[in-house]
This record gives structure tokens, C-alpha cells and sequence, in this order.
């Protein structure tokens, strides 16, 4: 991997820059070189992969082997049908390596705004470094910054708190009494370790009841189902959930775990996907985590919850989501929503902002890495097409 980025091209043509050296950028990246484009990956930290190195011991994906391959590269059939962190990491390396992709490591970009010129855009990154690219693919990741809502009494709470980026085995809560905060697949994943490796007690403070479904059902994983359904009507796929859900996930109300109210693609659209179960249905209903309401205030040692109960835990675990951190890199470009996620994802590009792309900002039923792997070669044929005169090209 280079160590440094030339601030000084020479030509009028430019790379195109890649920021985040993760499945969506090196997927990008390999996408652009398929085209004969230059493409630079700037990541912040010292290897690629960062983000997946950081999360939990036993994480694998909730999507198959098969259908989670970046372009231009198989994973090993001897990762399994559900590959587990290291193996990722293993593949994200390997992906770099074997598809000779320009890595820049330790450059963290700050600001992306127009080249003086207008033809292109200027980054200003680590060290004062000023690079100037065709074009610009920001793929910092959707899990960027842990964030821990505001509670009220947080600040004073005496017990042990900390985000769920910082948990990685149950190894430390052996024999302890621990709160898990948020049921998304990080929550419900996080309480099942905490029980099987010697928590005292676990409990699961929910909001809202979250769709849950099977991993896989007799071979067919619920993946597959995602694809399918993938470009029908929010509606109509809502309406087909509800009796599958009936058929495949035991009725949880009994254990604090009530059916949704609203159907499960329209959660999808809304940025919620669905829990997929690897061991929270058996918990539950078993006891092992309880489930108790929503976390409201801290009080000193204690963590008053919305329907007035007051617990005091050993430990809590916010397993509250994170923030994309995308105001000070592109927010003054006018191409973000109000939730802070870029008003277009893939091969399209803002109104304003030709030739800014982002890629890994949706959350797709068909599974990220499907997607990020398919808008990888739609942005680069995109960028090959319309900016064919100003990209630095690779030696044939």
C-alpha cells in the first residue's frame, strides 16, 4: 500500500478518488480499474477494512457466501454459507492485494468541495494534502460514528456504560447483570452472547417491536427473499410478510415482543431492517434475556425505563446505531437530507454535484455487500461514460 498521494498531477486528467477503504470502496475502486480508470482509495486508517475489524468476536454476515462476493473475486467456499468477521477482514485484504487496487492508508479526508476550475474536486486531507480528482466516490460507510442518545442523567449515571462499538466478547460481563439497549441485529446478537458466555442476567430494553425473521428457513435463506422482492411495491411486500412471519417466528407478545404494527418493508424504506434470529427467539421465550421497556433516564446508579421501572444494572450496552458524519466532508455541497444520508446513493449523482458519488448509504433488504458490489460497476460505467475526457486512464 502507498504511503503518500500525489498532490501534483501533472495532466489534465485526474484520478478518480475513492474515500473509505471498505467493501464499497475497494469495490469501487476495482470496478473503475475494470473500466481502464485510475482509481486512488484514501482510507483514514492504517489497513482496509477498518470498520469490520472493530466489530464483535462472533459476528458473521447475515448474508450468504455466494451472494456477498465483491465483484471480480469469489469468497472461499471454505468461509462457509455465513462468513464470520475475520474471515471478511481476510477477504477485504485479499481483495486489495489481488486485484492491485492504489491504496492510500493514514489519510483521513476532511472536505470535498469544486475544483477551482469547475471540471472536477479538490479534497483537502491529512497532512494539508490538496487533491484534485475527476471524480469523487465517498464510501465512509453507514456505521461511522457510535452515538448514544442524550439521556437525561447520563453524564451523572455512576454505572458502567458504553456504546456497542466497544463491545467485542461477553468475556468481561462473565457473572455480571447487564441492560442492552436497542433490538436492531447488533442489540439482539450482543444479549444472545452475553447469555452464552455467563451473564448473570440479561435484559433487552426495546422501543419498538422490530420485525424478526429466520436467517434461513429449510436451506432458503431469507436473503434470497429479499432479492426477489426487492423492486416490488412496499405494499404488496408487506402484505406477503405477514403471513410468512406467522409461519416461521413464534407469536413473542407473551414475552414483551409483540407483532409489528406496521409492515416490515415499509420499516426497510424507513431504514430499520428486519432482526435476523441467530438465537434471539430461543432466548427470549426461554427466558435468558428479558425483555423490559425502553430506556428513559439515568439516575445515578440507576436506569429509569419509559414505563417508570428502575433497574440497576452491572452494565448497560447502547446498541443505539451511529451517525454517518457526513456534514463536514460534503454537508456544505447541499447534498444531504435532513437525516444527514446523501439524497442519492449508486450510479446517480445530485443535481447538484456532478460527478459525486456515494455508495453504502441505503439499507438494503437484498443485503449491503450485494449492493455495494452491483453500484460499484453502475458508477464506474457511469463515470467511464460521462467523464471519459478528464479521468487518468491506466497503461495498456
Amino acid at each position: 500500500m502507498a504511503d503518500s498521494a500525489d498532490t501534483t498531477a501533472p495532466s489534465a486528467a485526474h484520478p478518480v478518488y475513492v474515500i473509505g477503504g471498505g467493501p464499497g470502496g475497494l469495490a469501487a475502486a476495482y470496478a473503475l480499474r475494470a473500466q481502464g480508470i485510475r482509481a486512488v482509495v484514501l482510507e483514514k486508517s492504517d489497513r482496509v477494512g477498518a470498520s469490520w475489524r472493530r466489530h464483535y468476536d462472533r459476528l458473521h454476515l447475515h448474508t450468504t457466501r455466494r451472494l456477498s462476493a465483491l465483484p471480480g473475486l469469489a469468497m472461499p467456499r471454505r468461509f462457509g454459507r455465513w462468513v464470520a468477521r475475520d474471515d471478511v477482514v481476510r477477504y477485504l485484504e485479499k481483495y486489495a492485494e489481488h486485484h492491485e487496487l492504489e491504496t492510500v492508508t493514514g489519510v483521513e479526508v476532511s472536505r470535498v468541495e469544486r475544483s477551482p476550475d469547475g471540471t472536477g474536486w479538490l479534497l483537502h486531507a491529512t497532512g494539508g494534502r490538496e487533491l484534485t480528482g475527476a471524480a469523487v466516490i465517498v464510501a465512509t460507510g453507514y456505521n461511522h460514528t457510535p452515538l448514544i442518545p442524550d439521556w437525561p442523567g447520563r453524564k451523572a449515571y455512576t454505572g458502567d456504560l458504553v456504546h456497542a462499538a466497544e463491545y467485542r466478547n461477553p468475556e468481561p460481563y462473565a457473572g455480571r447483570d447487564v441492560l442492552v439497549v436497542g433490538v436492531g441485529n447488533t442489540g439482539a446478537e450482543i444479549a444472545v452472547d452475553l447469555v452464552e458466555g455467563g451473564a448473570s442476567r440479561v435484559r433487552l430494553a426495546v422501543r419498538t417491536a422490530p420485525h424478526i425473521v429466520r436467517r434461513s428457513t429449510a436451506g432458503w435463506a431469507a436473503q434470497y427473499t429479499g432479492v426477489l422482492v426487492r423492486r416490488l411495491p412496499v405494499g404488496l411486500v408487506d402484505r406477503l410478510a405477514r403471513p410468512m412471519a406467522k409461519l416461521s417466528v413464534p407469536d413473542l407478545s407473551a414475552h414483551g415482543l409483540p407483532r409489528p404494527d406496521t409492515g416490515l418493508y415499509s420499516r426497510v424504506k424507513e431504514g430499520a431492517i428486519p432482526v435476523q434470529d441467530v438465537g434471539l427467539i430461543d432466548a427470549v421465550r426461554k427466558g435468558r434475556v428479558e425483555v423490559v421497556a425502553a430506556v428513559d433516564s439515568f439516575d445515578k446508579a440507576e436506569v429509569v425505563l419509559a414505563d417508570g421501572t428502575r433497574v440497576d444494572p452491572d452494565a448497560v450496552i447502547a446498541a443505539t446505531g451511529y451517525a454517518r458524519s457526513l456534514e463536514d466532508l460534503v454537508g456544505h455541497l447541499d447534498v444531504l437530507d435532513a437525516r444527514g444520508l446523501p439524497v442519492v446513493n449508486g450510479p446517480r449523482c445530485p443535481d447538484n454535484a456532478q460527478g459525486l458519488f456515494f455508495t453504502g448509504y441505503v439499507t438494503p433488504i437484498s443485503g449491503t455487500f450485494r449492493e455495494v458490489a452491483l453500484d460499484a460497476e453502475r458508477i464506474a460505467k457511469r463515470i467511464a461514460k460521462d467523464r471519459a475526457g478528464q479521468v487518468s486512464r491506466l497503461p495498456v
